[in-house]
């Protein structure tokens, strides 16, 4: 068996058709439009979640609460995600997006105390937590809030 002799298995493939070719083709004159109507139309159609005239399920559910477009996003950091920093480095938002730690857009960083750490590091953050700036000063590092 050779490449060139490979072909696809019978009825696997279909030509496509070819639509307002003519009568005697099947699919001329209203080319499988039908009659009239808004379908038959050039453009016509409806639009996504129209139901026919029934009321749509947008509009047939309830809505409740809003959005508020002031929240601020924080990217949040634990104390187990700093143990593949070396001993006595700066841990600031340039670092961390170096790591992988952080990406995207956020509004800040918030340190969060969840792991162990026993190395001491110089770290620069929007928000942390109580927890984690005593095990950060306990490992005989600083916190610093920006």
């Amino acid at each position: 068996m050779k490449l060139n002799e490979l072909s696809p298995a019978k009825g696997s493939r279909s030509a496509r058709k070819r639509l307002g070719r003519g009568v005697g083709s099947g699919t001329g004159k209203t080319a499988g439009r039908g009659s009239k109507g808004h379908n038959s139309r050039s453009g016509g159609g409806v639009r996504p979640g129209f139901e026919g005239g029934q009321m749509p399920i947008h509009r047939r559910l309830p809505k409740r609460g809003f959005t508020n477009i002031f929240k601020k996003h924080f990217a949040e950091i634990n104390i187990r995600d700093l143990s593949r920093f070396e001993s006595g480095s700066l841990v600031d938002k340039g670092a961390l997006i170096q790591e992988g730690l952080v990406r995207g857009k956020n509004d800040g960083i918030v340190l969060l105390g969840k792991g162990d750490i026993s190395i001491p590091l110089t770290i620069k953050v929007n928000r942390t937590s109580k927890g984690a700036r005593e095990k950060i000063e306990g490992a005989g590092g600083t916190v610093e809030v920006i």
